[in-house]
Order: structure tokens, then sequence, then C-alpha cells
């Protein structure tokens, strides 16, 4: 599998789940939880589905294991950090390691797509002038 299209079914599957959860607080009309609702959105939705659009942009990366890692990197950090969020904001204190370390791992897996986004210009250099020679 590529990594947009586990990127985008991950962020499709957040989304899902961001969304139950929103209209769970609106029906009990206990807002407490939005803290984690919206690191839930923009972790899990937002940020996975632009991954998945850059990676479809950039077709040296679209199968390259150091970015399948970095997306299931980031959805592991996402769904611990989100529940360890939802636990401390419902007043469980025992949940901070779990928000520290989670909070790492989407730390390095932003860090791994950062360098994956800088290498990339140089993939696309040393793609073009095969691409230009086969034209």
């Amino acid at each position: 599998m590529k990594a947009s299209s586990t990127s985008f079914r991950a962020a499709c599957l957040f989304a899902l789940c961001g969304l139950g959860m929103g209209i769970g607080m609106a029906a009990s009309q206990d807002h407490s939880l939005m803290p984690a609702h919206a690191h839930l959105n923009l972790l899990g939705w937002v940020s996975l589905f632009l991954f998945g659009v850059y990676y479809r942009l950039h077709p040296a990366l679209e199968a390259s294991r150091l970015a399948m890692t970095q997306i299931v990197v980031w959805c592991v950090g996402t769904a611990f950090l989100t529940i360890a969020v939802a636990a401390l904001h419902l007043g469980y204190a025992a949940f901070e390691p779990v928000a520290a370390v989670s909070s790492l791992l989407v730390f390095g897996a932003l860090a791994l797509f950062t360098l994956l986004v800088f290498r990339s210009g140089k993939l696309a250099q040393s793609v073009t002038p095969a691409m230009t020679a086969a034209e």
C-alpha cells in the first residue's frame, strides 16, 4: 500500500471518530472533552489528509518505507495523545506520561516528515533528468 492511500484512509477513520466525539458532546451538553476533540480532528483528520496530498504529489516518496513509517507513527501518536488529553481533562492525572510520550511520537513523526520534504527536492532533481531523456 502507498503512503498517500494509507494516510487518506487513516484520516477518514480519525474524522469519523472526531465527528462521533463531537456529536456525543453535543448530545450530552458536556463539552469538557473539546481539547481532545480538537486534537483528534486537527492531527487525525487535517494533518493526515495533508500528508496524503503531499505524498501523492511526490511519487518518489509515495512508496517509501520512511513515508509509511511516518504515517504509522503519526497515527499511533495521535490516537494515544487524544486518549491522554481526554483522560487528563476528565481528571486522571496518571495519563500525563502517556500525553508526554505520545506528544514526542507526534513530534518525531513531524520531524521525519520534515526530513522527507527536504529530501524530496533532491529526489525530484535526480528524477527529472531521467524523465527528460526518456521523453
